[in-house]
């Protein structure tokens, strides 16, 4: 079964050829303008894709998990809730660096860097004082909230 226009004309009427009507008024014409209608005025180049951003359903989720890890670090270690606040303040913190890492990926999907390292696909290389700041800044955070569990028991 061929799919196609069909010939339905049988008492007299106008035949088609297979390929469509013989004559086409003005003759076959190429798409788009002609030689004498194109411009020599500059073309501007318009991005078609939107601004890469962070959309509301991509920060939610880690907005709530970064909140609620940290409370779940916070009360145990402001109120020492007895044996288990050592555990759920620990829970809490992994909570917390996992909404952390979440969020960073996300921002690093869409093109954002952390202060002071290159954008992504530069090619340039990170300064070294930067990575080593910002480890010396994570180190210390993690050393300080296990000294503080820690000091729970």
């Amino acid at each position: 079964m061929e799919a196609g226009p069909r010939d339905t004309a049988h008492d007299g009427g106008e035949q088609l050829s297979p390929d469509g009507p013989d004559e086409v008024p003005g003759g076959v014409t190429d798409d788009g303008p002609g030689a004498d209608e194109m411009s020599a005025e500059a073309e501007v180049e318009v991005e078609l894709r939107p601004q890469r951003r962070l959309r509301i359903w991509q920060l939610a989720p880690i907005v709530i998990l970064a909140a609620v890890g940290s409370l779940m670090f916070a009360f145990p270690l402001a109120f020492e809730f007895g044996d288990g606040g050592a555990v759920v303040a620990m829970l809490g913190l992994l909570l917390s660096c996992c909404a952390a890492g979440w969020g960073m990926m996300a921002a690093r999907r869409v093109g954002y860097t952390l202060p002071g390292l290159p954008e992504r696909g530069s090619g340039r290389r990170p300064d070294w004082r930067v990575v080593s700041a910002y480890a010396l800044l994570f180190v210390g955070a993690a050393v300080l909230a296990v000294w503080r569990v820690a000091r729970l028991r």
